[in-house]
This record gives structure tokens, sequence and C-alpha cells, in this order.
């Protein structure tokens, strides 16, 4: 395997580093509050990235994730690329990819998921009811991409539904879904659900990895600068084995994440990566924030400092994803059914 980013990669990567760090900075992220920020998003959609995932493929997109964690911006790009961009892509019909693929990818659409905690039912005419208590993004999309109850996939349009804002650990424009016997229109056939869950396991645990860069970086960066008793406090060997763990935490998520989608945009099977890739995001991801807040000492507490807004997205990342042990379980018996399934064609 060889995870060396190609040149368009390369170029993408750069460019959303670039936009990030430019447009997502402390003051407007403050200013934008709990929502998100739109003019980052017309700029990100200005300059072809959501677009270019496309091309870039799944590991591309895990290494744009990466950038938009480190400055955690409140936009809704990792959405809108699984559930929107890739999911049409690998599932929609050709109607359904002339339709969507092209508002997709200039913003002028954008797409959430609910794939997991629902409990949606399908009509006979393919109209959707339940609840779905809290979607990311929700207040940004115009369209939902829904599991029913079957694991089968539809596509909702946010204006046929009811959406009420919903606030979460981090600012992610969040929302509780409502569906009356609502119009849907179904995306894909039998393999699309487990696809689109392993896709967006992936993309999520590479925004955790920069999620987690961004707090260790900030963390080097305080406790080379913050002098205890006349030396730095990176000085100290229980603030650097703590700074190293988390260092060491945040490559695992990173390298997990990278197999995966490596693996998906090789035509490789890639489920029990995605699930790797999510656990270690998951578990590792709250130590890594932890940490983080922990080595500012007194100031990691004020929610104003800006290492607290790593710490609520990697535990609202932890929430997302699932709990470690759930995922630790899923992953088991994966390996286990996969191991008797051998067996049994041996």
């Amino acid at each position: 395997m060889d995870f060396t980013p190609t040149e368009e990669q390369t170029a993408a990567r750069e460019l959303a580093a670039r936009i990030f760090g430019d447009l997502s900075t402390h003051e407007r992220l403050t200013a934008v509050g709990t929502g998100s920020d739109g003019e980052l998003w017309k700029a990100l959609c200005e300059a072809g990235l959501p677009a270019a995932v496309e091309d870039i493929g799944l590991l591309g997109l895990v290494l744009l994730l990466e950038e938009q964690g480190r400055t955690t911006a409140q936009v809704p790009f990792a959405a809108s690329c699984v559930h929107g961009l890739l999911a049409v892509s690998a599932h929609g019909s050709a109607a359904q990819r002339e339709r969507l693929l092209p508002g997709i990818a200039d913003g002028s659409l954008v797409m959430t998921g609910v794939l997991s905690d629902t409990a949606v039912r399908a009509g006979e005419r393919g109209e959707l009811s339940g609840v779905a208590p809290v979607v990311p993004w929700l207040r940004d999309a115009t369209h939902v991409l829904v599991a029913d109850e079957e694991h089968r996939l539809w596509l909702v349009r946010a204006a046929d539904a009811r959406c009420e804002p919903v606030e979460t650990t981090a600012p992610w424009s969040a929302g509780r879904l409502t569906l009356d016997a609502t119009p849907a229109e179904p995306l894909g056939g039998v393999d699309a659900y487990d696809d689109v869950l392993a896709t967006a396991r992936t993309a999520f645990a590479g925004l955790q990895a920069g999620v987690c860069a961004g707090s260790v970086a900030r963390a080097v960066a305080y406790t080379n600068t913050r002098e205890q008793f006349g030396q730095p406090l990176a000085a100290k060997q229980g603030v650097q084995l703590r700074a190293a763990d988390a260092h060491m935490d945040t490559e695992a998520i990173r390298v997990t994440a990278y197999e995966a989608a490596w693996r998906r945009d090789e035509g490789l099977d890639y489920a029990t990566h995605a699930l790797t890739a999510a656990w270690w995001a998951s578990e590792a991801g709250q130590r890594v924030v932890h940490a983080g807040q922990h080595l500012h000492g007194g100031m990691g507490a004020d929610l104003e400092h800006p290492v607290h807004r790593h710490f609520l997205w990697g535990r609202q990342l932890d929430a997302y994803l699932g709990c470690g042990s759930e995922l630790l379980q899923e992953l088991g018996e994966s390996i286990v059914h996969g191991e008797g399934e051998g067996e049994g064609d041996a």
C-alpha cells in the first residue's frame, strides 16, 4: 500500500490549508457562534474543493478534512461530500447523478445524512415516517440521505420534512429531523448502506485526526512559551510524555483513516478498516483532546480559549462515530463472521 498523495491530492490539500488558515480564525469562529460560516463555505466551493473530491477520491477527502479539523472550521464539508457527492457518484442512477452532482459540486446543494440512531420506516409508495433526533448540519442542508430500519437509503428534500434546530457539543448546525409520510427517492441497492457507512466512518476519522493534530499543536506551542519556576512547561518530563502519547494517538487515527480510504479508492474491501479507523478516532480522539486541554492548565478550562473548541469537536466526533466499546464489538463480530465464511468456503 502507498499513501503518498498524488499531485492533485497534494495541490488540493495545500489549497484547503490556505483557505482554512486564512478564514477559519479564532476571531471569525467566535463571531459565527454555533452556526456555519457561509463565507468560508462559498470560498471553498469557488475554489472547486468539493468538486475535486470526485477526482481525488476518499483519501483526498481525508486529507482535506484533516485541514478542516486543524482549524475546526464550521462548514458542512464532510457531510456534503460523504452523503452527497461520494454517495450519489457511487450509488446514484444516471438521472440522479446528472441532477444532483453539479449542485453538490458548486455548493448550491448541501447534503447531510443520518445512517444510525433512527426509527425511520418506509411506506409502500416510498414515503418515510420517523424521527432522527440529531442530524449534523441539518440547518444547512437542502437534502438528507436517510437510512430506514431495513438499511435502505433514501434521499429526502429538507424542505419536505420538519427540521428543528438542536444544539450539540460542537457547533455543527445540527437539527432534529421529523418525517411524516415524507416523499423520498431511493438511492442505490442493497450494498449502498454498508458502503456509505464505511465511507462516513473513514471521512470523519480523518476529520478527527485533524482536530487532534490541531489540539496537539496548540499544546506544544503553549507549553514551549509558558514558564513555571523559570523553565518552560515543555521542559518537564511529565509534559513531554503526555504530549508524546497524544502525538502517537493522533498518528494512529491518521494512518488507519488513510488505509481505509486508500483501500476504498483501490476497489478493495475496507469495511473492517473503516471500523478500525472509527475506533481509533473515537477511543484515542477523546484521549488526545483531553490531553490538549490538560496541558494548557487553567487556560484549558477557559471556554473562550481556542483549545476548548478542539475539545468540544473531539468529544462530538467521539459521540458521532460511536462508543469505542461498541465499535470494537462490531469489529470483532465482523472479523469472526469473515473467518467463519472463509472456513466454510474451504
